[in-house]
């Protein structure tokens, strides 16, 4: 019954471990197909298997996106966005915006979007050309976008890393003293074992002489 309990303890452990290193695999991958898009083409947002991560700097979608977030908008066709989408694209600045899509407009047989800020009292002032649209908005991680700020920031970097190595060194620490105690119980356990073989043909012995005589 204990041995059963001990194997699917570690069953157990084996993955959970599993399961955290695949995390951190995933997390770095994603990082890694981020940093090198990024550097190959300073001029679009990267994207990871079709979809972009996005820091949010403004408040005009609240109260459905707020300043901080960390939002994903998936590429798609822009013939298929319609009204009360909400998109990212590149305003006349170059820089990208998530707002929400509140008319098709068609001139020069050309298919145009007006956007606006949840927040805002009044429309965007141009229009969104279909080639500017860098996705169609799907999801947000709260704040987690300060949080990626942050880590831009050399103290942030140093803090990051900081409690990263803590975090390790204390996981080492628990698993060596772990591995040690069950070491010294095996090894206890290994011991009285011993004492009882010995025990026994000692018992054995005596019960072999008395034979004899």
């Amino acid at each position: 019954m204990r041995k059963d309990k001990q194997n699917k303890k570690g069953i157990v452990g084996k993955i959970c471990k599993f399961f955290f290193f695949g995390i951190a695999f995933i997390i770095l991958l994603i990082a890694a197909i981020i940093m090198y898009k990024a550097n190959t083409d300073p001029a679009k947002v990267p994207d990871v298997f079709g979809y972009k991560p996005m820091i949010v700097l403004s408040g005009s979608m609240e109260t459905s996106i707020h300043t901080g977030d960390l939002v994903f908008v998936k590429m798609v066709d822009t013939t298929t966005l319609k009204k009360n989408d909400v998109i990212a694209f590149r305003n006349e600045s170059d820089t990208v915006t998530t707002h929400r899509i509140v008319e098709i407009v068609f001139e020069d047989g050309k298919q145009y979007f007006k956007t606006k800020g949840d927040a805002n009292n009044a429309e965007d002032t141009n229009l969104v050309a279909m080639e500017d649209v860098e996705g169609l908005y799907v999801a947000r991680i709260p704040k987690a976008g300060n949080f990626l700020m942050f880590m831009q920031k050399p103290i942030g970097l140093f803090v990051v890393l900081l409690v990263i190595l803590v975090i390790g060194l204390l996981w080492l620490y628990i698993v060596t003293r772990k591995d040690n105690k069950k070491y010294r119980k095996e090894e206890e356990k290994d011991r009285l074992e011993f004492e009882e073989f010995k025990r026994q043909r000692e018992l054995e012995r005596q019960k072999e002489n008395k034979e004899d005589k």
